[in-house]
């Protein structure tokens, strides 16, 4: 069940940093497993939520997710394209928020850390295996320009070798959840730590996956805008045609031009083309590029009446 930072802490959603830090401190406090001996358990499973709490709240990038997208949308994935929402750091541990947030307080810090880690040393340290860590692992994730338009869930079943508790490698298969959002770019990199492979003595490497965009048959991407070639005869480009234009997302869109089309003119259509990935309410322009077709042969009585009317038009 997902958990509510906010009851958590006992705030508001509106409540500001020093409401967060208050709340905190108070909650810390009287959770800590140390003023806690009867009920040792009951206080520890408190005091390491409200410092998960402490974590996401007090971190704007980690709150504006959580508010988002809630709890699953800081364990899913970690995105780093500069076009969209910094990605969240990880989630740090509860002794390392305490120690932070006490860093005077040596004697809880160590309190801490012999509560939890079972009589001293980081618990971190001993997940991670140690050692140097192994390069990184890129792979490319291809994906549709609907995918990237409306969003996308994808789950990738992936192989690596870990070391066996005698240091003999074995395989594991694992399936990840990569949950596309709307207007990722190419390029943009979902960061899956520790995914890839470990060698003994080592820490495993991360698994990364790159976004690729599939050519699209009908759509071009420039930026935030969707770009669509158009043909048009050369009467339609003199007096005007309408368009019906099906969308990434199945709409029907009627176009009307009623502009005289000249070379090299562009039709835009505001807030229709990709989402904007930092504010995914909001979109990049549609724009028609128009190439008219000129007939390949007119007859005399064909070229006597364009004279006529077009010199019509000049005076």
């Amino acid at each position: 069940m997902a958990v509510d930072y906010y009851a958590v802490l006992k705030l508001t959603r509106n409540a500001n940093q020093e409401d967060v830090k208050k709340a905190y401190k108070r909650l810390a406090m009287k959770w800590h497993p140390d003023k806690n001996p009867v009920d040792h358990k009951e206080a520890e499973a408190k005091f390491k939520q409200v410092c998960e709490a402490y974590d996401v709240l007090s971190d704007p990038q980690k709150r504006q997710i959580y508010d988002v997208y809630g709890e699953e949308g800081l364990n899913d994935e970690v995105e780093f394209d500069v076009a969209a929402p910094p990605p969240p750091p990880r989630r740090s541990e509860p002794d390392d928020i305490f120690n932070e947030f006490f860093e005077d307080q040596n004697s809880w810090q160590r309190a801490f850390k012999k509560t939890c880690n079972g009589g001293g040393g980081s618990g971190r340290s001993q997940k991670s295996g140690g050692g140097k860590k192994a390069a990184a692992v890129e792979s490319k994730l291809a994906c549709s320009l609907e995918d990237l338009y409306k969003g996308a869930r994808r789950k990738m079943r992936i192989s690596r070798t870990v070391p066996d508790n005698f240091g003999k490698s074995k395989t594991v298969e694992e399936t990840l959840k990569i949950d596309i959002k709307p207007g990722w770019k190419k390029g943009t990199k979902i960061t899956f730590p520790e995914k890839g492979n470990q060698e003994p003595g080592s820490s495993a490497a991360d698994l990364i996956f790159v976004v690729d965009e599939k050519p699209h048959d009908v759509f071009k991407r420039d930026g935030n805008d969707l770009v669509v070639d158009h043909k048009l005869t050369l009467l339609e480009a003199l007096t005007g045609t309408f368009i019906n234009l099906t969308t990434l997302d199945g709409r029907v869109l009627p176009i009307p031009v009623r502009n005289i089309i000249n070379p090299g003119y562009e039709e835009v259509i505001p807030n229709e083309g990709m989402p904007i990935s930092k504010d995914p309410t909001k979109k990049g322009n549609l724009r028609i590029k128009f190439d008219v077709v000129f007939p390949s042969k007119l007859s005399a009585q064909q070229r006597s009446d364009l004279r006529r009317v077009l010199g019509e038009v000049d005076n």
